[in-house]
């Protein structure tokens, strides 16, 4: 009977390495970088790991037309946006061995 309470007390250990394991990602995440471009380069936005825009980048040539540069300016933030999830996906299958845990990467910021 007491081989079910071992294997609760296993089960909650994993669950605090998993804890400490994921503030880590969150630590490592916040330090990234990933940039997305548009327009040949004259828009460069950069967001951290968790998808946080952190900067962006246009060149003078790009702001004689405005609708444009908006669209320019929302491309080059989707890209770096779609590159920081697919690095935060590989960070937590990583993490997890693989396994998909509704929930996770919410919890570290992303979407």
């Amino acid at each position: 009977m007491l081989g079910g309470f071992g294997n609760i007390a296993g089960i909650l250990k994993s669950a605090k390495d998993l804890q400490g394991n994921l503030a880590k990602l969150q630590e490592q995440l916040a330090a990234r970088r990933y940039e997305g471009a548009a327009g040949g380069g004259m828009v460069l936005a950069i967001v951290d790991g968790r998808g946080t825009l952190i900067d962006i980048k246009i060149d003078p040539q790009a702001v004689t037309d405005i609708e444009l540069l908006e669209d320019l300016v929302k491309a080059a933030v989707g890209a770096a946006t779609a590159k920081s999830q697919e690095g935060m996906k590989q960070e937590l299958s990583a993490l997890t061995g693989g396994l998909n845990i509704p929930g996770l990467s919410q919890m570290l910021g992303g979407s």
